[in-house]
């Protein structure tokens, strides 16, 4: 074989072979890009139809409680021995028809019916613990408002405090998700 034809199979050869190689790594790297932005897009609909929503919720309902709380010129504590006037349990119902008890209809309506983006393989116990104390509130404040029977004018369970800690920091966790790979695809086009 000449020398000439030997160059020429060797260059098409190395050729044929960069092509694939570079055809391959295109690929996995396409794949990679189009993972990315698949997680991308489910975060984004978990922070649109959920977290940010859930954020937004809490933060009103704290702010809200402090505002109760000026009105009332103090700190308002149920408990053993903590009982209530008349003056604010009439206040305190009116925060809760008014204020309270829509805000926890609307976090468990959106809890009820985005499940399915909430983070984690399973439902975190802070999210089942503010269910029920959601229910036992408002199905014995609709017993005491449509037939009269008294109650505690609170839930049989306590807020659960972890609740909203656990939401903000899952907020956190995917914004900063977000920005990570919102920064990945930016560099990768």
């Amino acid at each position: 074989m000449d020398n000439a034809l030997t160059a020429t199979l060797v260059a098409a050869c190395v050729s044929v072979t960069g092509w694939a190689v570079n055809y391959v790594l295109g690929q996995a790297s396409e794949r990679n890009r189009q993972k990315r932005e698949a997680r991308l897009h489910h975060i984004e609909k978990q922070l649109e139809q959920l977290y940010g929503p859930l954020f937004f919720l809490l933060h009103e309902g704290t702010s809200s409680f402090r505002d109760f709380c000026q009105t009332l010129g103090r700190p308002f504590i149920f408990g053993p021995g903590n009982e209530i006037s008349p003056a604010d349990l009439e206040t305190w119902l009116f925060w809760v028809d008014n204020d309270l008890m829509s805000r926890n209809v609307a976090i468990q309506e959106l809890l009820a019916s985005n499940a399915h983006l909430i983070e984690g393989s399973r439902m975190p116990a802070s999210y089942l613990e503010f269910i029920d104390h959601h229910n036992s509130w408002r199905v014995s404040h609709l017993r005491w408002k449509e037939q009269g029977v008294p109650y505690r004018w609170r839930a049989r369970t306590e807020w659960p405090s972890s609740f909203e800690r656990d939401v903000i920091a899952t907020y956190e966790e995917l914004k900063r998700r977000q920005a990570e790979l919102g920064g990945l695809l930016a560099g990768s086009q």
